[in-house]
């Protein structure tokens, strides 16, 4: 790197000295300067600031936050559905319908006496008509008279974690035992959620693909637009020795510092949203809308594993645009 710089410096004594010998044969009055009394220039081959340089680091910004929003939105999806599998997965439901005639408070006390007598059974909860008919007001309304409807109670049996109920016999043992009792245990709705969670997770890839393709466009024609406005320079290095790794190597650091400029922007900004978001919902805990919040997404926090990845993403995302740059460097270097 030590011989590229002097070949760098080269380049501007050799262009000095012509501007300065052109400038002599049209003023001859101008005195004569010793040689080692040149200025020597340096300056890098892509220019820091420019116009070009600003806007693709605007474009990666907003690609790596679009990227990152995504990143924590599959992660919080994944963790949702994770606790919901388990919640619901370690619970059952007994529905005992009612019929005229029949004594329903005996059946509902039969039922939970022999599923409190099943072994691997950690809770037993008997919902009353009261709390079985409140329900169905999400679809029926308030105030609605269903004493003449054939309302089934309920009872939420909660499973000892690790102890391999037999559902099976259990749900046998309730059949022969008491009339119209059946057991629901859920796996329907853990199949869909697991569903619904590796849907989203294939849905977030897709997406963080076509985003990394987007940056992967945008560094390539930002590249070629630099080495066009400086393909004087690079002609000129070439001719006096230059290698291509030295000028590969010069703008292949101007756009990893470019992308992960844009990606610290990008991804800084979607960490602070995430905090306000998490920050937000612990303010307004207890409210309703912060109860039906926290029932579809928990606590809204991505944790420590989710803003880790969110600083690897910014760190792929100066990688991605490091190497196109140099892969494009050296396609276009080969044209010349």
């Amino acid at each position: 790197m030590r011989g590229a710089s002097c070949c760098t410096k080269a380049a501007c004594i050799c262009m000095i000295e012509r501007d300065m010998s052109d400038h002599r044969h049209s003023r001859p009055s101008t005195p004569h300067l010793p040689r080692g009394a040149l200025l020597q220039v340096e300056s890098p081959i892509v220019p820091k600031d420019s116009i070009s340089g600003r806007a693709l680091v605007a474009v990666v910004a907003i690609m790596t936050f679009l990227a990152s929003l995504t990143t924590g939105a599959v992660m919080l999806v994944r963790a949702t559905a994770s606790d919901w599998q388990s919640d619901v997965a370690r619970e059952i439901t007994v529905q005992l319908r009612t019929a005229p005639g029949r004594d329903a408070e005996a059946e509902v006390r039969r039922a939970a006496d022999l599923v409190r007598a099943f072994p691997g059974i950690s809770d037993v909860r008997v919902y009353s008509r009261e709390e079985s008919a409140r329900l169905l007001e999400p679809w029926l309304g308030r105030g609605l008279v269903i004493d003449e409807l054939p309302v089934p109670r309920l009872i939420v049996v909660k499973l000892d974690p690790g102890s391999g109920a037999d559902l099976a016999a259990l749900r046998k043992r309730l059949a022969d035992n008491v009339r119209g009792a059946t057991l629901d245990d859920h796996r329907s709705w853990v199949d869909r959620m697991r569903a619904m969670a590796n849907s989203a997770v294939i849905a977030g890839i897709l997406i963080l693909g076509l985003m990394f393709a987007a940056t992967v466009l945008s560094v390539t024609f930002a590249t070629r637009g630099a080495m066009a406005a400086n393909r004087t320079i690079v002609e000129v290095l070439h001719l006096i020795g230059a290698r291509d790794r030295f000028i590969v190597g010069q703008f292949q650091r101007h756009f990893l510092l470019l992308g992960l400029k844009g990606g610290l922007i990008g991804g800084g900004a979607a960490i602070l949203l995430f905090l306000i978001l998490g920050s937000g919902a612990t303010l307004f805990a207890g409210t309703a809308w912060a109860d039906q919040f926290d029932a579809l997404f928990g606590s809204f926090s991505i944790g420590w594993n989710g803003y880790i990845a969110i600083l690897l993403q910014i760190a792929l995302i100066a990688v991605i645009a490091a190497l196109t740059s140099r892969r494009t460097v050296f396609q276009t270097l080969d044209g010349f």
